[in-house]
């Protein structure tokens, strides 16, 4: 199953925010397991070195998105995806289009926030750390 992981879980980890920490650690564990492939964005890979970086220093930042970044799938974010965004009226906000879209285009099933009511557009499911755990992984 392709899982997409928005930029609140990434950062979650990075920063070992708890309590969110505990679930978000356990789905990001997931991209060792064969039942499971985690994607993320560009754009969340930004955004989660944007706020690593402000809590760890420059140089530790580098060092987790590096060791993210070697096992994590990254969907890839194209004119085409960008394009749909900018062109879906029911998307308020364009980073969040920009991370769906870049979801749909990898084929992921389903998108893990814990921001769910932003993705009130998805035609995927949307779901919290916690409860995709719950419904895929307990």
């Amino acid at each position: 199953m392709k899982v997409f992981l928005d930029a609140n879980i990434l950062v979650s980890v990075l920063n070992k925010e708890f309590p969110l920490y505990t679930y978000s650690a356990r789905v990001l564990s997931l991209m060792g397991n064969s039942k499971f492939e985690i994607y993320t964005s560009p754009i969340c890979l930004a955004i989660a070195f944007y706020f690593a970086e402000k809590k760890s220093g420059r140089l530790k930042a580098k060092e987790k998105i590096q060791l993210l970044t070697s096992k994590i799938e990254i969907a890839d974010s194209d004119k085409s995806t960008v394009m749909k965004a900018v062109q879906d009226k029911s998307i308020d906000d364009f980073e969040d289009g920009l991370e769906y879209y870049a979801a749909i285009k990898a084929g992921c099933k389903c998108l893990v926030t814990e921001d769910i009511d932003d993705f009130y557009f998805s035609k995927i499911p949307v779901l919290t750390a916690e409860h995709f755990l719950e419904r895929h992984v307990l």
